[in-house]
């Protein structure tokens, strides 16, 4: 059984940087592919990045938010940059058996994360 713990939400201004980290047990990383999604309230739960066992990454947020990983802490990291008021959301990192697609949709992810509140001011 794999379990996710994260970390790393706060209140932050406008424009400010944010580093979550997921960190994984049971597991090992490298197996696995990891999806960041974040929930507003009122909203549904959406992708906004994650990357696949093999290194290849992707984001919906034009290249603000970054996926990374340190399989050797058996860590995921996402990094967000200018941050925005509408970025405020509860985030998760997710994690499925690895395969070559990244997965979007979050059914499509067996493990999940606490969840953590980014909350932007402007």
């Amino acid at each position: 059984q794999v379990q996710l713990v994260e970390s790393g939400g706060g209140l932050v201004q406008t424009e400010d940087s944010l580093r979550h980290s997921c960190a994984a047990s049971g597991r090992s990383l490298n197996t696995l592919n990891v999806g960041w999604f974040r929930q507003a309230p009122g909203k549904g739960r959406e992708f906004v990045a994650g990357d696949v066992f093999t290194g290849r990454t992707t984001d919906y947020t034009n290249g603000r938010f970054t996926v990374s990983r340190d399989n050797t802490k058996n860590t995921a990291y996402l990094q967000m940059n200018s941050l925005k008021p509408e970025d405020t959301a509860t985030y998760y990192c997710a994690a499925r058996t690895g395969s070559i697609p990244v997965f979007v949709d979050p059914e499509d992810y067996a493990y999940w994360g606490q969840g953590t509140q980014v909350t932007v001011s402007s």
